[in-house]
């Protein structure tokens, strides 16, 4: 684990005008700072935790780990609204940032103590993404770029190549990827192509939107739009996967998601920087280090995921909270966050840093991870999500799932989903 030199940083942005919890004299007697977080890991920050108690003399609480992303949001929002619960810096998850962007008067302004000063440490779609006009609502944890996680030893199994080059060189589109998943297929083994149609889906519609209308179900004026013609690319793309019999119509992240992994019931999962550490944490030591392995995603890539930090108004210590905000988003706590998880920088010098860039995972056959995901994410084109994009997302997940399921046909999914997403909507 890298020893962090911080204090300077942390210092120099501590500027707010409330001096009774002023963080930088380790003099704070029992204040305990709350963090709440999300995940089966958490973010991965036990010992800059640590450092940062030792350096301004506080207790930190971390709230959540082993929470599911959904249930947080769902408890983080009914507290925000109450204005009593939430902790002193709460983690706001990509799909649901922009609920909070009509509630900005409930958060601390992270710009009153400095933090806008770190606008240049960003890519500007991440920055952008936690700024509301001259408001800055959070400062980013980790992003989601995509990728490809696969099993070479299934590959090698159904006739294709195992090694990660030849992978990536097999597609260059969305629709060159399903042919390989046809071919897989064919060749009649016992697992699967792909793990899930949701997974399919939410990587396609990210990866389309970005290169075209700059959004998947609310258009940039919040306009719920299911006509979005990305949108439907990307559903007769999901629908086209399924009917091919690609799918293991797991339900992404649950128990029977970690079984097939466990199983090798699938081959392959688009996957997003922090997918990684899932796979191997569902593995559960059932699957051995060397068998998965990571290549380019299909198309442009894109991004899926990824937090920032945030000061709910309710805290009672805004400076240090802020404080605490700055340091876990600075570069070097990217890095250790990274070296820790595989969670994937944010900032710009994260990014670019030695550690990320000639980092390889162990579990997934040694592949230069950091340098996979890190390519090209400072130049993803943003897809603008509206207040209510995760409820309307839920909607088009259930109807594809039914459609693996063989509940419905796709046409009644797309009703059922295009119906339900007008209600998520609030329309």
């Amino acid at each position: 684990m890298a020893v962090l030199a911080v204090g300077g940083l942390l210092g120099a942005a501590a500027c707010g005008n409330d001096d009774s919890d002023s963080g930088s004299s380790g003099d704070n007697g029992d204040i305990t700072l709350v963090i709440d977080v999300f995940g089966e890991q958490g973010f991965g920050y036990d010992a800059l935790y640590a450092q940062f108690e030792e350096e301004h003399g506080v207790t930190i609480q971390e709230r959540g780990r082993g929470l599911g992303v959904g249930d947080y949001d769902d408890r983080l929002f009914q507290q925000i609204i109450a204005g009593e619960g939430a902790g002193d810096v709460v983690a706001l998850e990509d799909g649901t940032i922009p609920l909070y962007y009509a509630q900005l008067e409930r958060f601390v302004n992270l710009a009153d103590h400095g933090l806008d000063a770190r606008q240049a440490d960003f890519p500007d779609w991440k920055w952008d993404k936690g700024v509301v006009d001259d408001f800055v609502l959070g400062l980013g944890t980790d992003v989601g770029s995509m990728a490809l996680c696969y099993r070479g030893d299934l590959f090698e199994e159904a006739g294709l190549p195992g090694d990660r080059d030849e992978v990536s060189a097999l597609y260059d589109s969305w629709e060159d990827f399903l042919e390989v998943g046809r071919d897989f297929a064919a060749a009649g083994t016992d697992a699967s192509f792909l793990d899930a149609a949701t997974n399919f889906f939410n990587a396609v519609s990210l990866d389309i939107a970005g290169g075209s209308s700059g959004y998947t179900y609310f258009d940039l004026d919040d306009n719920l739009d299911v006509d979005n013609p990305d949108l439907r690319t990307t559903w007769d793309l999901t629908i086209e996967m399924i009917e091919s019999d690609l799918s293991a119509n797991l339900n992404t992240f649950s128990d029977e998601w970690n079984a097939g992994i466990q199983q090798s019931q699938f081959a392959a999962v688009a996957c997003p920087a922090w997918l990684a550490g899932v796979i191997q944490g569902g593995a559960d030591g059932a699957v051995e280090p060397g068998l998965w392995d990571i290549a380019d995603a299909p198309g442009s890539g894109g991004n899926w995921g990824g937090s920032w930090l945030a000061v709910p108004a309710e805290t009672d210590h805004p400076e240090l909270a802020a404080e605490l905000v700055n340091f876990l988003s600075s570069p070097e706590a990217h890095i250790v966050a990274f070296e820790e998880l595989g969670n994937l920088p944010s900032t710009l010098e994260g990014l670019a840093s030695e550690e990320v860039q000639e980092s390889t995972n162990e579990y997934f056959s040694d592949a230069p991870a950091g340098a996979i995901f890190a390519a090209g994410v400072e130049e993803f084109r943003a897809v603008h999500f509206g207040p209510q994009h995760e409820a309307v997302r839920a909607e088009f997940e259930g109807a594809l799932q039914a459609v693996e399921q063989g509940e419905m046909t796709p046409d009644e999914a797309w009703e059922a989903a295009t119906s339900n997403a007008q209600l998520a909507a609030g329309g």
